[in-house]
């Protein structure tokens, strides 16, 4: 869930926040940027003065203050008439937040009428268009459709190459995007040269501990948690993680899908005692400022049923399992390979405590959806074929088993 929309910076979370307050407080003071503090100024306010207040909360993911500054700024731009340019740009800026709440039908929707109004605007290849694109490039990925991803992103990079060359550090931001989606359908060669050569743009422009430095590293940590090499990736996501809290604070909500790599990765390793201290660290970061029905929360909540199914908890696992399903199904959908995965999780517990038959559909289904999204040897794709060789492992014992004690019984009955 990228800053992508026009006016942000292009890093996921790389907007400067002391210098846009200090610039909203030159522009608006006194307003308070709260959603009551608008609600109680008698000063009349622009459509741009509410999405500039906006923006400050998505940065720093106060999203229930930003979605209703937000909205305001949309219906003061519609009541006033504004032209197409702000109407784009209030669309757009709600599209980012959505996508940052998990609400991506809505997100889709704002970010595709956007870009109309922006392409109803402005010339062919305007930049602009390139960075509403990277927005929805991203939201579809989390829907976890990736065709329409790759041709919104394809298309923005060409737009933006059209203006800029190669090497101009404002294409920073979309070789991490590429490398991300191809990461995403398992091309770990091919992601990690995209992210080599951000690496090298962005150590000509930013210093180590800059927040751009943190979001590459822990794309790269991804990188490397996928395919197993969970040192590197160790090292990489704890040094992105010392940035974030030098800059964000110890337990701010942003700092979760850092801390979700590491936990993930303890995971990997068996050390469930500090990845189940991780995911309850990222669970309350996120029920504070995003609410328990963001797609991050279910993928904490996943991860930690793996935790409590490893420690024999199976009660409180199957109910994180659970909810996870749930909240992945209401927000990125039912089809989406993120929702399959959890099946995946949920199945697994099942088949760990003899639950086959309950099991059965949900491996079935999951590998429907990942089949319909990925090629074969994706790696979610065999994650989800090893459980149902588990399963099938388990449904044979039975069955064998079965046909034992009936053999036994009849040579009891025959004598």
């Amino acid at each position: 869930m990228s800053m992508k929309a026009h006016g942000f910076p292009h890093s996921r979370h790389g907007l400067n926040i002391k210098i846009i307050i200090f610039t909203l407080i030159v522009l608006i003071a006194p307003t308070d940027i709260s959603a009551a503090g608008v609600c109680r100024s008698r000063r009349p306010l622009s459509s741009t003065n509410l999405r500039s207040m906006a923006r400050i909360h998505m940065a720093t993911a106060n999203y229930s203050e930003a979605q209703f500054l937000a909205e305001q700024a949309l219906a003061l731009a519609k009541k006033n008439n504004a032209d197409n340019e702000e109407l784009a740009f209030c669309l757009i800026d709600l599209a980012y937040l959505y996508n940052c709440q998990g609400k991506l039908e809505s997100a889709s929707d704002m970010c595709r009428l956007g870009l109309k109004l922006q392409e109803n605007t402005y010339y062919k290849k305007h930049p602009y268009l390139g960075y509403t694109l990277r927005t929805l490039s991203d939201i579809y990925q989390g829907q976890g459709k990736y065709e329409q991803a790759n041709a919104a992103l394809d298309r923005a990079i060409d737009i933006m190459l059209d203006s800029h060359l190669p090497d101009d550090k404002a294409m920073t931001q979309f070789y991490i995007d590429r490398g991300e989606l191809l990461a995403a359908q398992g091309y770990f060669d091919q992601a990690e040269s995209f992210y080599n050569r951000a690496e090298g743009l962005i150590r000509e422009v930013y210093k180590e501990n800059h927040l751009f430095n943190a979001n590459l590293m822990l794309k790269q940590a991804q990188l490397y948690l996928a395919t197993g090499q969970y040192s590197r990736a160790d090292q990489l996501a704890g040094r992105a993680l010392e940035i974030q809290q030098r800059v964000y604070g110890q337990q701010h909500s942003l700092l979760t899908p850092t801390r979700l790599v590491l936990a993930n990765s303890a995971i990997a390793q068996g050390r469930y005692a500090q990845a189940e201290q991780l995911l309850q660290l990222a669970l309350d970061s996120i029920k504070q400022k995003q609410g328990e029905t963001n797609p991050l929360a279910a993928e904490a909540l996943s991860a930690l049923g793996m935790v409590y199914m490893a420690n024999g908890k199976y009660t409180e696992a199957e109910q994180a399992c659970t909810r996870a399903v749930e909240v992945l199904e209401t927000s990125v959908g039912p089809d989406s390979d993120q929702t399959a995965m959890a099946l995946n999780n949920l199945a697994r517990l099942y088949i760990h405590q003899g639950k086959l038959r309950q099991a059965k559909p949900l491996c079935d289904r999951a590998l429907a959806t990942l089949q319909g999204i990925f090629e074969k040897n994706h790696p979610s794709v065999t994650e989800v074929r090893k459980t149902i060789a588990q399963l099938q492992y388990k449904l044979s014992a039975v069955t064998e088993l079965a046909r034992v004690d009936a053999t036994a019984q009849d040579n009891v009955t025959t004598r």
